[in-house]
């Protein structure tokens, strides 16, 4: 089957996941997590062969990190499709009704958006958080991931396709693409897709922003930023900064500049080069950072760098207005952080700060669907259209307008024979 016979199959399809009920829904999920459980040697098998491959053709090091997919990352992912299946299902949801007139009756309910055209890059878990978020959602999905991570994909996507048909999904509400000409082939169908989520490098995600009709909804970098504040806690802020930085580098939510008030600079800095020096953390400084801590010198394209790596860049600043305005000029919008004790200033830089996740006191790392408590995310968004961060089930709703009458017609209500009341029933 091509890609357009698949990509009309899916919108076919993508009618028929719209109503179907939950529980066929949760069945299909719970058929996902155990195939992948029952099948996690042969996945493990692919995925190495996919790794061997890669290291071959010296593909970067961030890129193999994301490639890697093995028994934890299995774990991971079926308890993420298990947190998925305990979460509400929000197709049909009435999210507002108004009455405009005796029996005139307006109600807006969540609906799917249809068929999600997903490009992604190296990570085969993305496959599976995908499929299952857009599979609670009511939505088809055509998938297209790396050559990088080709069989592992390819394995995932025959596990998730057999569950799910066999758990009563329509035939066709996944595809998997595997060509490269099959990416410039999706950029042109949007009689096919109505959304595209790329995940991928910056170079990867602005291509194909740049170059389709279809809405795009994504992130190209992911600049985050931790400000250390001047009331900081210095024992908190290193174990903070630290984990941002180390937990997982090769991910778009992990820590590349870090913001220090001058006046916790001087105590903070070499407690936070002890603890990232035993991670082999090669720290880039402005002058300041330099007379106090052993760093090479960073410059302008540093503060505007998504390292994925273990790289830090470092610059001491004088006030929390300065690293605000730090952050709105360099940072992607993607998370950023303060650590203070000081509530006041907290207030001020969360909402100040023009990101789609603000954060006090915590790890950048908790910017995850998962984490926060989606059953996974098929992306983050760091635009500002319908959906805003870890994009979750929500994010893959729409609405519709439903208008229930008895016979009313407009004239009435031009002339002034009629008049509306515009009740509200239910509210947001």
């Amino acid at each position: 089957m091509n890609i357009y016979e698949s990509a009309k199959l899916a919108r076919e399809a993508s009618i028929q996941l719209a109503a179907i009920d939950s529980d066929t829904k949760n069945k299909a999920l719970k058929a996902i997590a155990k195939a992948l459980e029952s099948h996690k040697r042969e996945i493990e098998k692919a995925n190495t062969v996919d790794i061997q491959n890669s290291e071959q053709e010296q593909v970067a090091m961030p890129i193999l990190k994301r490639l890697k997919f093995d028994e934890n990352k299995i774990k991971d992912v079926i308890e993420g499709i298990e947190s998925l299946c305990g979460l509400e299902d929000p197709v049909g949801k009435v999210q507002l009704k108004t009455e405009l007139d005796e029996d005139l009756i307006l109600t807006r309910i969540a609906s799917p958006i249809g068929v999600i055209g997903v490009i992604f890059e190296s990570r085969p878990d993305a496959l599976v958080q995908i499929s299952t978020l857009c599979l609670k959602s009511g939505n088809a999905v055509l998938l297209k991931g790396g050559s990088e991570a080709k069989e592992t994909n390819k394995i995932l996507y025959e596990i998730i396709k057999k569950a799910t048909e066999e758990a009563g999904l329509p035939e066709g509400w996944i595809a998997l693409m595997e060509t490269r000409e099959d990416v410039n082939n999706i950029l042109k169908m949007d009689k096919y897709i109505d959304l595209l989520i790329p995940r991928g490098s910056n170079a990867f995600v602005s291509y194909i922003m740049k170059n389709s009709n279809i809405p795009v909804m994504g992130h190209a970098d992911g600049i985050c930023h931790t400000y250390v504040d001047k009331d900081a806690d210095i024992e908190l802020a290193v174990k903070v900064v630290t984990d941002s930085k180390v937990q997982y580098v090769a991910v778009c939510n992990a820590l590349e500049t870090l913001l220090v008030h001058k006046d916790a600079a001087p105590s903070f800095l070499p407690k936070l080069k002890d603890s990232l020096d035993k991670h082999q953390v090669i720290l880039k400084g402005c002058e300041e950072t330099r007379k106090i801590i052993e760093a090479e010198p960073a410059d302008e394209t540093d503060w505007a760098t998504e390292y994925l790596d273990y790289i830090l860049s470092i610059k001491i600043v004088d006030s929390v207005k300065e690293a605000i305005e730090h952050i709105n000029e360099y940072g992607s919008g993607h998370t950023d952080c303060i650590v203070t004790m000081n509530q006041e200033a907290a207030d001020e830089f969360m909402m100040l700060v023009d990101s789609g996740n603000v954060f006090h006191n915590v790890s950048t790392r908790f910017s995850d669907g998962y984490r926060y408590g989606f059953g996974a995310e098929v992306g983050v968004s760091t635009s500002k259209i319908h959906a805003r961060g870890p994009v979750g089930i929500e994010g893959l709703l729409i609405y519709k307008y439903k208008l229930c009458g008895t016979g009313q017609i407009v004239a009435d209500y031009a002339t002034g024979k009629k008049h509306f009341t515009h009740k509200r029933i239910i509210s947001l």
